[in-house]
This record gives C-alpha cells, sequence and structure tokens, in this order.
C-alpha cells in the first residue's frame, strides 16, 4: 500500500512564477491607476501609460514561460533520463536534451553508447568465460533434481548455499528453506550445530538422529573439502523405520535370551546323554530335560514366527497411497498390449507397500484375464469399516475360492526367488475373495488399512529457479555488525500489505501480506511469502474496488495471530524493505502484538530513499516511479501485496547502484539518507 507524494517540486517552481508575474502585474495596475488618477493623460498617451505599467508583469510571466519551456522542462527530463541510465545502462531514451540543452544530445548519446558498448564487451568476454562453467552447472542442476534423498549443502557460517527439490518437498510447510538462511533456522538443533563445527575433514561422514515436527530425521554429515568448508547434508526421513524399530525391539529383545538359554540346556543335556557315562536316574531326569526343553524351545520359536511375521505385516512399513496414483501407475505397467482398466469411483486413501501392491495387482489381472477371457476391467475403492476395499471388477462370473487359494502359492513372476501372492496379502494384513454383483458383473475383493485422510494430495511445485549460490560464502559472517555491511551484501525481505482501509489507527486491518526475498544483490523468483488474512471485520467496497479482495475471498484464511509469526520466520535475520513503510508496520502491529512477535530488525523505505536521491522530482509512489524506472507489474498483480512487493524489490535494486554513486553504500549510510528525506520534508 502506497501514498500519495509530497509537495511537488514543480508545483513550488509554478507557484513562484505565478506569484512574480501576479505581483508585477498587480503593482503596474495600481500604479496605473494611480497614475492616471493624478495625471489624467490624454487620448494615447492613456493607453501607453497602461502599457508601461502592465508591461513588467507581462514580461515576467513570458519569462517564466520561456524559461520553463527552454529550461527547466529539459533540466527535469534530463534528470529522469540520467537517473535510468545510472540505474540501468540500457535504459530507454524517451527524454533526449531539447530546449536550451538540445547542443548536449550529441555528447549524452556518445556517453550513453559508450557506456553500453564497453558493458556489450564485458557481456560478452563473461559469457566466454562462463560457457562451460554454464554447461558444468546445468549438468550439476539436472542431477540434482534428480536425486531423490533431500540434500542440503551449507557453508562454514551454516548458510544455506543449496538444496535440491527432495529438501524442498521434505521442508514445504517451513518458510526458513531458502539461500542464504541459516540452518538454524529450518533445524533448530544445539546438536546439530555442534556436530557440523566438530566434523573432521579427512574421516567417515558422522550420523545423527534428530526430532523434528514429529517425525525422526536421520541425518548424513560430510565435509566436501571445498575452499569455502562447505558441509553436504543428506537427510532421510526415518520415523516409519523409527517407531517400528520401537515397537518390536523389545519383544524380540526379550525373547532371544530366552531362545539363548533353553537352546543352552538343550545342547548341555544332549551331550550329557551321549556321553555313555550316565546313571539311569540321570538319564531319566535329563530325558524329561530334554523333552520339557525342546517344548519350551518350540513354542519360542512358534512365538518367534509370530512377531516376526506381525513385523512384515506392520503398517509402520505402509505408506500413504492416493488410490488415483495407484490406478495410474497400475495403467502404466499394463501398457497397450495387457488386460486395460479404468478407474472409477470416488478415490481415497489407502495404506499400502507401492511397489509390491503394484506387482500384486498386475499378477491378479493377468490371471483374472486368463480365467475369465476378459480383456476390460474396473478398479475401484469402497470405503468399509476401518478398512478400503480394493476391487477389480470384470463381467462375468467370479472366482471360485478353490482357485483363488491356488493363485495365493504362485510367485508374482515366474521364479522361485520371487514372493509368493500370499506374502503381500500378509504384508498388508489382507486377504482375497470374489463375488458377483447384481447386474452381471463380479469382482475380485482386497481389504487394505485406510488412512484417517481426506482430499487428493497437493499439486506438486514446480521447483524454484534458484536453488543454488555459492557466492553466498564469501558474504560477511552472521556476527558482523548489521549496520556497516554494503548494501548489496544484505538478506532483505521486501514486502507489501492489503488493507480494510486506511484509518489503521482506528478499526481497518491488515488482509493479505505479500514478500519476496534479495539475497546478495538478486531477487528470488520463488522465495516468496504470500498470504490472506481474515480480518473478523467486513471489508469495504471502496476498498474491494482498489485491491480485489472480497469476504467470501478471506472469509477460510486465518487470523493475523496465526500468519504473522509465520512471516517472522520467513524473514528471520533479514532487514525490512517497503514502500512507505510505516504504513506497513503500522499494518502488522496489531497482529503482531496479539500473537506475541516482534519485528525490531532495522527498516528501508524505497519511498524516502527515492525522495532523498531526486528531490527535485516530481512524484514518489509506486506507480510513478515504476513508470521513471521502466518497470512492469505483472496482468493483474498492482495493488496485489505480492504483486506489490515483487515491484518494490526491483525498484529498490535500481536505487542501489545510484546510492552508491552518492557515498550510500552500507545500510547505516542508507538509514541516515532516508533520514535526511523525512527531514527536508518537515522543513517544506
Amino acid at each position: 500500500m502506497d501514498w500519495p507524494t509530497d509537495m511537488l517540486a514543480r508545483q513550488k517552481l509554478l507557484g513562484f512564477g505565478l506569484l512574480a508575474s501576479g505581483g508585477a502585474l498587480f503593482g503596474g495596475l495600481f500604479l496605473g491607476l494611480w497614475i492616471s488618477a493624478e495625471l489624467v493623460p490624454p487620448g494615447e498617451s492613456h493607453w501607453g501609460l497602461w502599457l508601461l505599467a502592465l508591461a513588467p508583469g507581462l514580461l515576467v510571466g513570458s519569462l517564466y514561460l520561456l524559461l520553463d519551456r527552454r529550461l527547466f522542462a529539459p533540466l527535469r527530463h534530463l534528470q529522469i533520463q540520467l537517473a535510468r541510465l545510472a540505474a540501468n545502462p540500457d535504459a530507454r531514451s524517451d527524454f533526449p536534451p531539447e530546449g536550451w540543452l538540445a547542443p548536449l544530445r550529441a555528447d549524452l548519446d556518445r556517453i550513453r553508447d559508450g557506456w553500453r558498448e564497453d558493458r556489450t564487451h564485458i557481456d560478452e568476454a563473461a559469457a566466454a568465460g562462463a560457457r562451460e562453467a554454464e554447461r558444468t552447472s546445468a549438468e550439476l542442476e539436472a542431477v540434482l533434481r534428480a536425486v531423490q534423498t533431500p540434500l542440503l549443502l551449507c557453508d562454514s557460517h551454516q548458510r544455506l548455499l543449496l538444496f535440491n527439490d527432495a529438501a524442498e518437498q521434505l521442508f514445504a510447510d517451513s518458510s526458513a528453506l531458502g539461500l542464504g538462511r541459516r540452518l538454524s533456522e529450518l533445524l533448530p538443533m544445539s546438536s546439530l550445530h555442534e556436530a557440523l563445527t566438530q566434523l573432521p575433514r579427512r574421516a567417515a561422514p558422522r550420523k545423527l538422529l534428530l526430532p523434528w515436527h514429529g517425525r525422526w530425521l536421520r541425518l548424513d554429515l560430510r565435509l566436501v573439502g571445498g575452499a569455502l568448508g562447505e558441509a553436504l547434508i543428506a537427510i532421510e526421513d526415518s520415523t516409519a523405520i523409527q517407531e517400528a524399530e520401537q515397537r518390536w525391539h523389545g519383544p524380540l529383545a526379550q525373547l532371544l535370551p530366552e531362545l539363548r538359554g533353553h537352546s543352552s540346556s538343550l545342547v548341555i543335556s544332549s551331550e550329557a546323554l551321549t556321553s555313555g557315562k550316565v546313571e539311569p536316574l540321570m538319564r531319566q531326569r535329563l530325558e524329561a530335560v530334554l523333552r520339557e526343553e525342546s517344548l519350551t524351545l518350540g513354542r519360542l520359536i512358534e512365538t518367534l514366527s509370530e512377531q516376526l511375521e506381525g513385523l512384515q505385516r506392520d503398517p509402520g512399513r505402509l505408506e500413504d497411497t492416493w488410490s488415483n496414483d495407484l490406478w495410474s501407475a497400475l495403467c502404466e505397467r499394463l501398457g497397450s498390449t495387457g488386460p486395460q482398466l479404468v478407474a472409477i469411483g470416488i478415490p481415497a486413501w489407502l495404506r499400502a507397500d507401492g511397489p509390491a501392491l503394484l506387482e500384486l495387482l498386475f499378477r491378479l489381472l493377468g490371471l483374472l484375464q486368463e480365467a475369465t477371457g476378459a480383456h476390460d476391467f474396473e478398479a475401484e475403492v469402497q470405503l468399509g469399516n476401518q478398512r478400503i476395499y480394493l476391487d477389480l471388477i470384470w463381467r462375468g462370473q467370479p472366482i471360485d475360492q478353490g482357485r483363488l487359494e491356488q493363485w495365493r502359492w504362485l510367485p508374482l513372476a515366474e521364479s522361485a526367488t520371487h514372493p509368493v501372492l500370499n506374502d503381500i496379502l500378509r504384508r498388508h494384513d489382507s486377504d482375497c475373495w470374489s463375488l458377483a454383483d447384481a447386474d452381471g458383473h463380479a469382482r475380485l475383493r482386497l481389504p487394505l488399512p485406510a488412512v484417517a485422510r481426506v482430499g487428493p494430495p497437493p499439486p506438486a511445485r514446480p521447483p524454484r529457479p534458484e536453488f543454488h549460490d555459492f557466492s553466498i560464502a564469501d558474504l560477511p559472517a552472521p556476527s558482523a555488525e548489521l549496520g556497516r555491511l554494503p548494501l548489496q551484501r544484505l538478506e532483505m525481505i521486501v514486502f507489501d500489505t492489503e488493507t480494510t482501509g486506511l484509518e489503521l489507527r482506528r478499526d481497518d486491518c491488515v488482509i493479505s501480506i505479500g514478500a519476496c526475498r534479495i539475497v546478495n544483490g538478486r531477487l528470488l523468483a520463488r522465495d516468496v511469502f504470500d498470504q490472506l488474512i481474515n480480518p473478523g471485520r467486513p471489508i469495504p467496497p471502496e476498498s474491494s474496488r482498489i485491491h480485489g479482495l472480497y469476504d467470501p475471498d478471506v472469509a477460510t484464511a486465518p487470523p493475523a495471530e496465526i500468519v504473522l509469526p509465520r512471516f517472522r520466520d520467513f524473514v528471520g535475520h533479514g532487514v525490512l524493505v517497503a514502500h512507505n513503510a510505516a504504513f506497513d508496520l503500522l499494518a502488522i502491529q496489531p497482529g503482531a502484538e496479539r500473537a506475541g512477535v516482534r519485528f525490531e530488525m532495522p527498516v528501508l523505505d524505497t519511498m524516502l530513499l527515492s525522495r532523498a536521491l531526486d528531490p527535485g522530482l516530481e512524484g514518489h509512489g509506486l506507480d510513478a516511479l515504476a513508470e521513471r524506472y521502466q518497470l512492469s507489474f505483472a496482468p493483474g498483480s498492482r495493488h496485489t501485496a505480492l504483486g506489490d512487493a515483487r515491484v518494490t524489490a526491483e525498484l529498490l535494486l535500481q536505487l542501489l547502484p545510484r546510492l552508491e554513486a552518492r557515498g550510500v553504500r552500507t545500510l547505516d549510510d542508507a538509514i541516515a539518507f532516508e533520514t535526511s528525506a523525512i527531514q527536508g520534508s518537515a522543513l517544506t
């Protein structure tokens, strides 16, 4: 949300011109009236007197119009063009020198063309030198995107230099994943920090098991050996394995010592009997011990067998599976020559060992085709009592139970080394039977564990275009004093808000917040925060006409008390930036106070920076500056929080070179520079 700008310099100059010419005209008018009254000049002398009296005013007005047309307006246009060129040498030339400055046009064109030519040569040389590096980088990116293991690479200060798609999926619900972010914001574990600082340079990788949001993550830590002290972290979600081990470790740990004890007693008794030196009474006792130990050992082995079977059926080893994904994979497995399958009914979630269940269904469809002669089948899932019934349907008669019993002991493939169908059924604690439908169809039914989950899986997120930046390792240490850091080296969070209105000190409040991140002088395209907020009150129609948000749009959105802590996590240790930051900070203040979060980091205001850079130019609103610096809003994004934040970020990157040219290089310099704009506004 941006505000109208201050009094424009052009209006002031116009005011001075009107004041001077008006004063001269009124002075001449009074002088003419006085002289006419005193001297009473006759005829033509009368008109000559009035012409002389009004001439100074007309001369001043004409001189102002001439100066404005030939000097003042060309100077303003030249200032805008120079500001554009300072921010971007490729800016278009909408304002060539004109009026009395027209002779400068050739010199300005020569300077601009020489600058562009030099820049072209530099770009060509850099492109030629980086071509091979880009090819290698593209190959690395392709490999990293294909790796299914979540990978994180951090520098010696534990800032993220790289992450792959698998890591983005693992941390999809976390707002702390991003280039340049500190690892402690993503995995806030002191043990991880200590392990990374103590990694040996030439040794086996260090293993670490971390609890994280109700899950267990197994981390593989190792130093890469590069010049930047990078550490590579490979992550495995071992929650299911850990839970299964906890369920079965205790019973097995108790059973195995008993097995060893009874087997040892059995061996000792057997050796004593076979020695031939045992008295008859002792022989009877040893034989009794042998019988008792054999029976006990048999019971223990049966118990062990049951536990191993239970371990095989352990639901912790199964994964949540969306039925439509299972049917799609099965259709691909069948191909165009095998049985044809069509999924019907309402999809649902189930728990399954996906690859094993897929092979089981593929084998069963082949057997059904042989037994029934059918080629076209339907697949359906139905909800049962804490179970999901998975049905394969065909037109014809059901399969008799005797044949199904024979199928149970067939291998999944034509090899004795493959598990049989019954092994897969037992793994899912399942069974199979066939039944007839009333419409002449029959079905083969498999019950499977259900999942307390509704709705289809969320759509896959497109991979981020930026997921590695090794230059982050060259940034100053996080412990460096923030105010002395160069602006180009800051992590900056550019944000914007939309509100129910402008009366924030009364009852208007925030309804949307959007933000994007600048790291190392680069705007990260997809490292964004975009969230609607339920204000708990109606949105006035006049506000909706501006930002396009209506009551139904925010009805299901979380309140500010939920959103702002997430936004604070997204900001991390960065510097906040906004256009007219005072308004946006005031918008989020009430919700932040209710949520118990504080935004105490430094804040930069692009509107104030623009005023300080160009105090003589008119227009410092976001629209005016976007036009001045040739920035464009994506279609439909103006007056949306994220759309305005992105353009504000691009504006800031345009202002940075101009600030540096004026000696404004650090955060402290920038804050002092924008303060000068506030003081200048107060004086005027």
